[in-house]
């Protein structure tokens, strides 16, 4: 499976590509997310000399951890791309450099190859929420016994009492 976008080989100023990756090629370098099933990438490639814009869709089913109760779920997730890419001898990096919102969409290829694996990464990192849920109403863990609330209902009384201060509770009895 190609997971290169080979600039040279284009025919013309536009072409439209779509792959369909296995999830396990793409891989993940963290815990945070897997990846489940089949990715699917949907591109309108647009080139202007060395300049290049890749405007589409990447859909995808990531496998997270629910923050509340740690259970494994899939999330489907699409994301709309809108990317401009330049050749890596335009990224200059010299001194102090305000940035502009045009720059926030702009990544660099090298060799004329456009690394396919690295955008999706990217793109599923800044799509991860900061607090995966498996549901909106998940209770998460009982933080007496662990237990998964969603799917046990135990018995356990979550108030706490200051050991230092059942003296006077047994005053307050009498």
């Amino acid at each position: 499976m190609d997971l290169d976008l080979d600039l040279q080989e284009m025919q013309g100023p536009r072409e439209r590509i779509r792959r369909t990756f296995q999830g396990t090629v793409l891989g993940s370098d963290d815990d945070q997310y897997g990846i489940s099933d089949t990715v699917t990438l949907d591109l309108d490639v647009r080139k202007d000399g060395t300049k290049c814009r890749l405007l589409g869709r990447l859909d995808a089913r990531l496998d997270l951890g629910c923050c509340r109760c740690l259970v494994r779920f899939r999330w489907p997730v699409t994301i709309d791309i809108d990317l401009r890419y330049l050749p890596a001898s335009e990224n200059k990096g010299e001194g102090d450099v305000r940035i502009e919102d045009a720059d926030l969409n702009t990544a660099y290829y090298h060799d004329g190859l456009i690394d396919l694996r690295q955008l999706m990464r990217e793109q599923f990192q800044l799509a991860l929420p900061m607090k995966p849920l498996c549901r909106d109403d998940c209770r998460g863990l009982c933080a007496v016994c662990g237990g998964n609330r969603n799917a046990i209902a135990c018995e356990c009384v979550e108030t706490w009492e200051d050991p230092r201060l059942a003296v006077l509770k047994g005053l307050l009895k009498q």
